[in-house]
């Protein structure tokens, strides 16, 4: 470059990992592992809380109808929700979305789920994200913890934390997406 020129030079733009990435590294262990699997997009934003009832939603027809997806399979997704923190819980999209697809889901036998963010964090904890399963809300009732409440206190990671079911990877040096699998089983 001359002194003077205001172009740029050259930037090498060559990916190392995307979230459409991430998703297809994910979808070939399922596929190895004999599931079908179901890529619902990557850039799905919006409420955590609103992501998950709809992601609910989707798992519970496929669950109850098989359409448009017959079981067993796994639906990925990523993208980047958002929380509008209205209490003091410790918080984190994930596990808010998470909360909320269990509460949808109600215990449905077969579906499991499970939401992380790439980079290990989810919010200000260390806590990557967290798994549900159909007894998820049974095992809390049991413990006195209620996700109706935890979901209005934005307390994702208390519910999760004390039920066993935080999942916690450290930092992984790589932030590409929001990462969530529901996987119906037949």
């Amino acid at each position: 470059v001359k002194p003077g020129d205001t172009r740029l030079p050259p930037i090498d733009t060559t990916l190392i990992a995307t979230p459409r990435m991430a998703l297809e590294a994910a979808a070939d262990v399922a596929r190895q592992a004999g599931l079908a699997v179901h890529v619902l997009g990557d850039a799905i934003e919006g409420e955590a809380r609103d992501v998950g009832k709809v992601l609910g939603a989707i798992a519970r027809h496929v669950a109850e109808t098989g359409e448009p997806f017959t079981t067993p399979c796994v639906l990925l997704s990523g993208g980047e929700t958002t929380v509008t923190v209205r209490e003091a819980g410790r918080g984190g999209r994930n596990v808010e979305c998470l909360l909320s697809l269990a509460l949808t889901l109600r215990g449905m036998p077969g579906v499991y789920a499970l939401a992380g963010d790439t980079d290990g964090v989810d919010g200000k904890e260390e806590i990557a994200g967290a798994v549900v399963a159909p007894d998820t809300l049974e095992r809390a009732l049991r413990q006195g913890l209620r996700a109706r409440d935890a979901l209005a206190n934005n307390d994702g990671h208390g519910f999760f934390g004390a039920l066993g079911d935080a999942v916690i990877t450290g930092p992984t040096l790589t932030n590409v997406n929001d990462f969530r699998a529901i996987l119906i089983a037949p």
